[in-house]
């Protein structure tokens, strides 16, 4: 009996302590939720826009602003039978005022952002420029069911002229705005380029007015501002006169052009050819100009800089010149080029018909003996060639501040495997050892490792000084980079230089030119084949890579010429052009 007795009085306690509990929750713990929901009631926040940032360039020349305008919008939920011809007056009002702007357009603008839960204007008209709409202002705002306000579009002041590093803004996707809230709310972002990499600093910060309302959504009081971040431009180095001084003297379809600070990797101009017009991203591109620019062989999309793929051809053979020396082979080592070297049952011929004779290292850079490094890489072997190439960043992503790099192809045994399950040849070596095979590089690798070559630092080649990092040192002698420099003075001054007959320049500079097949010549047509007697698309790619003064390394200017055949005919007397612009434009003060 005691024992029920205690059961049911504990069962008792039981309930009344819930009962407690749950008085206890609703009267005191809930009051803060539903005093939070209260507020919602009344307090309505006002997102307020920051500007986008603009981008100078190092002498505050402007690259990419804002121009002011004007968006249109039309009162929600007109789409009902009742108030469908309201819907019908707004739009044909703007459409009296602007011819341009279609009523069905509008209309089914409307429709697609209109419904049941949004209570907000519809916008149905983006953008309209400021002088044209001003004069129009009162019209529309004495209208009821249209509101207008202020709104900017990006605007590129030199329209192709650094197309591909600037980059340009675009509407939001779905997938933008899942990634950056502030997209959802200014309905652009950054799509490629600068305005891609940096876009979190160039669209800035938002900010907000919190102010009380009455139950007519009437604004009682501000309770709380937060401006937003004003602060949001950038400064780059390049040079946008240096910039448009390339773009007029680029004279062929396609290709790329870099002037980098040897010492530190500021990038005065990097230009892609050809270049295309960002403004038609800003404005939106129409289908007739997409499929232009889309069908366009010599790709005007592709920024080559950074993913264009190319056969370094023989402006690679000084940094093989270096592995050899790193692996054991003598400074004095010499062959004799007779003109090919026969492997197997295949013929690998020298450039030269009949040869260059007794080649030693700054001869083979001078001549570009492609024997010489034939036979040095045998004795190494491909590993070693690429390990000394790794160091130089082939194969490897630079770390400009530009979107998607490539990284290229730095070919060994175990890559080869990897990615054919295939072993590797000895005649792979060999031409692998000149630049050609399966290694790729973009022209920014290139222009790295040839400021390396010029001051025994590797720099991160940056557009932003936020970007800079130390040159890093890298292990190689003094002396066996004196070596290679003096063969690429020679290719430029000496009467057998590859480069000597097309480099005339104020600035004393050293360089090394290649020859990059696009398509594979027999052997046994080699010797008579010229690159005018290809068709243009199966032409050579030309490189010509450079520094200067060459005492004192101040400049890289690196030049790549798609189809271009020869690299000192095809870029020698533009380099010479750009080197001489930087002597008048005061960067470099002493020519010598």
């Amino acid at each position: 009996m005691k024992i029920r007795l205690n059961f049911i009085f504990i069962f008792i306690l039981v309930i009344m302590v819930t009962l407690l509990a749950r008085v206890y929750f609703l009267s005191i713990k809930s009051n803060t939720y539903y005093e939070e929901l209260s507020k919602q009631n009344y307090i309505s926040r006002i997102n307020k826009m920051p500007i986008r940032g603009i981008i100078e360039d190092r002498k505050g020349r402007k690259l990419a602003v804002n121009e002011m305008g004007f968006s249109i919008l039309i009162k929600p939920h007109l789409r009902s039978y009742k108030r469908k011809q309201q819907l019908i007056d707004a739009t044909d009002f703007i459409n009296k005022h602007f011819p341009k702007l279609k009523q069905k357009k509008l209309i089914k603008n409307y429709r697609k952002k209109d419904s049941p839960y949004n209570h907000d204007f519809v916008k149905v008209v983006d953008y309209i420029p400021y002088d044209e709409f001003f004069s129009k202002y009162t019209l529309f705002a004495s209208q009821d069911n249209i509101k207008v306000e202020s709104a900017v579009k990006r605007f590129y002041p030199y329209n192709k002229t650094a197309s591909h590093i600037i980059g340009y803004v675009g509407k939001a996707s779905k997938l933008d705005i899942l990634k950056n809230k502030l997209s959802s709310y200014n309905g652009i972002i950054g799509k490629n380029g600068l305005e891609k990499y940096y876009n979190q600093k160039l669209q800035g910060e938002m900010g907000y007015k919190d102010v009380k309302v009455n139950a007519l959504n009437k604004e009682i009081e501000v309770l709380n501002v937060k401006e937003p971040s004003s602060n949001n431009d950038i400064k780059i180095s390049l040079d946008i006169e240096l910039q448009k001084f390339i773009q007029e003297n680029f004279k062929e379809k396609g290709g790329a052009v870099i002037v980098m600070n040897a010492k530190t990797g500021e990038l005065l101009s990097a230009a892609s050819f050809p270049e295309f017009d960002n403004n038609i991203f800003a404005r939106g591109i129409s289908v007739k100009e997409w499929d232009i620019m889309r069908n366009d062989f010599n790709h005007p999309f592709t920024n080559k800089l950074i993913n264009g793929l190319y056969p370094p051809g023989s402006i690679i053979k000084m940094g093989v010149g270096l592995s050899f020396l790193e692996n054991g082979i003598e400074e004095n080592y010499t062959v004799n080029d007779s003109g090919f070297i026969k492997i197997g049952n295949r013929n690998f011929r020298c450039w030269k018909h009949g040869g260059h004779g007794i080649v030693g290292f700054r001869k083979a850079i001078r001549e570009s003996c492609d024997d010489f490094f034939y036979k040095g890489s045998l004795r190494i072997g491909i590993n070693k060639i690429s390990t000394t190439l790794d160091q130089f960043g082939f194969g490897q992503l630079t770390g400009i501040d530009q979107v998607n790099e490539f990284v290229g192809v730095n070919p060994n045994k175990q890559w080869k495997q990897r990615r054919y399950k295939q072993p590797w040849y000895v005649g792979e070596t060999v031409i692998t050892s000149i630049g050609q095979g399966n290694m790729l590089v973009t022209p920014m690798q290139m222009a790295r490792y040839t400021a390396y070559l010029a001051t025994g630092k590797i720099p991160k080649p940056y557009f932003n000084e936020e970007n800079y990092e130390e040159p890093k040192e890298l292990n190689f002698p003094k002396k066996h980079l004196d070596i290679m420099r003096k063969g690429m003075y020679d290719v430029t001054h000496h009467k057998k230089g590859t480069a000597t007959h097309y480099i005339k320049s104020k600035v004393e500079i050293a360089g090394k030119t290649g020859t990059a097949q696009v398509v594979s010549i027999p052997q046994t047509e080699k010797v008579r084949m010229k690159e005018s007697e290809l068709k243009y698309y199966q032409r050579s790619h030309a490189w010509l890579t450079t520094y200067g003064p060459y005492k004192n390394p101040q400049y890289v200017v690196t030049a790549l010429v798609e189809h271009g055949g020869h690299g000192g005919s095809a870029a020698g007397g533009m380099v010479s052009k750009i080197y001489d612009k930087l002597y008048e434009l005061g960067y470099i003060k002493d020519p010598k």
